[in-house]
């Protein structure tokens, strides 16, 4: 079950039934997991700090913390997002508020999925694979 949530901020359109689809078929792409409980909690930068804080000690705003409850085969995990710091990458990075938004609610998934980005070459490839991803949903081939 994947569900949407909101602290703090209005809660972002979505097309959430196309959204489930699609995140199931991306992780489907990853040795043919299932989606368990996915819970997206969209808040502001206050709160995503707050979180960033208490849970993993970091003292810095982010777009999306990850908390991995995923079990062989079955991804599973909360996911906090800044919509605030969602719509200042946008803006950084000259993308849409749109595109931004579906890179990061993937980005997450991808985490749950087995993939990391603090390593060496693992940026790029969780790149290339939100970028994938994000033509999955663009192309809607899901």
């Amino acid at each position: 079950m994947i569900s949407f949530l909101n602290e703090n901020i209005k809660m972002p359109k979505l097309d959430r039934k196309a959204v489930r689809a699609w995140i199931s078929a991306v992780a489907a792409g990853y040795d043919g997991r299932k989606v368990g409980n996915l819970n997206y909690i969209f808040c502001n930068d206050d709160r995503i700090l707050e979180v960033n804080k208490e849970f993993l000690g970091h003292d810095y705003y982010t777009d999306i913390i990850t908390f991995d409850y995923s079990e062989p085969g079955v991804v599973s995990g909360d996911m906090f997002i800044s919509i605030d710091t969602v719509m200042s990458n946008s803006l950084k990075f000259h993308t849409s508020y749109d595109k931004e938004l579906m890179r990061v609610i993937i980005h997450g998934v991808l985490h749950l999925c087995g993939m990391n980005d603090k390593g060496r070459g693992e940026r790029a490839l969780m790149e290339a694979a939100e970028n994938r991803a994000l033509d999955m949903w663009y192309n809607k081939q899901f």
